[in-house]
């Protein structure tokens, strides 16, 4: 597959790497330019590329960048594209800022398609990036940690939840992308390196009537961090 992944943080560049491993042609950009990412397109095999080029990946755009920056994207070319795009982003208001569809209801990757103009899967987003980078396993092994995918496209969240297994971990379908708010900061399934079972009854568990709560209590546990 031809992969845009636009952010070159922990996230972005973790995937760039298990990516390019596979043989597919990923390209790697972040808002500072190609410059920028020398060091990482040598350690991950990525190519170093504008953020429209990687918008225009024709199979797969992955965006992996804070909430404030969404809004900064080649909207027009998102909008436009064939391709399947992935939010990998989470929501921290101190970080962010206020986001009010967000803070009124709308689970935040159903926030990025609105923003961007063009549905989105959400997926990578409710893992830690050491856990990405250092606990990828084969299938069937005891200790993998299962991830799970939301979306409205049946087809193209298929694709995304192949891709998963294939770089080491188990994955599970999490329903529609209004549904994807279950695996957001704060809630039970987020960032706890859970296997599959205990990862599906983790977003069962989830409360909507906590949300908010939930993710406020989050956002002041990764303030020191963001």
């Amino acid at each position: 597959m031809e992969i845009g992944i636009i952010g070159s943080g922990n996230i972005g560049s973790t995937l760039a790497g298990y990516l390019a491993q596979f043989g597919h042609q990923v390209n790697i950009a972040n808002s500072r330019g190609p410059a920028s990412l020398k060091e990482i397109a040598q350690k991950t095999g990525a190519a170093p590329v504008t953020a429209p080029e990687a918008a225009g990946a024709k199979d797969l755009v992955i965006i992996a960048i804070p909430e404030k920056a969404i809004r900064n994207l080649p909207i027009n070319l998102l909008s436009s594209s064939s391709a399947i795009i992935i939010d990998a982003g989470n929501y921290y208001p101190s970080r962010d800022g206020q986001i009010a569809d967000i803070e009124n209801g709308l689970a935040e990757s159903e926030w990025v398609a609105k923003v961007i103009g063009h549905p989105v899967i959400k997926a990578f987003n409710n893992i830690t990036a050491p856990s990405l980078a250092s606990k990828a396993v084969p299938a069937g092994n005891p200790n993998r940690i299962a991830l799970s995918v939301a979306g409205d496209n049946k087809q193209e969240k298929q694709i995304v939840m192949d891709l998963i297994d294939k770089v080491g971990f188990d994955v599970i379908d999490g329903g529609l992308l209004s549904d994807s708010w279950r695996q957001e900061p704060g809630e039970p399934a987020y960032c706890q390196d859970l296997d599959k079972e205990t990862l599906k009854a983790a977003l069962q568990k989830a409360d909507i009537r906590k949300r908010a709560e939930n993710r406020a209590q989050a956002d002041e546990l990764a303030r020191p961090y963001l």
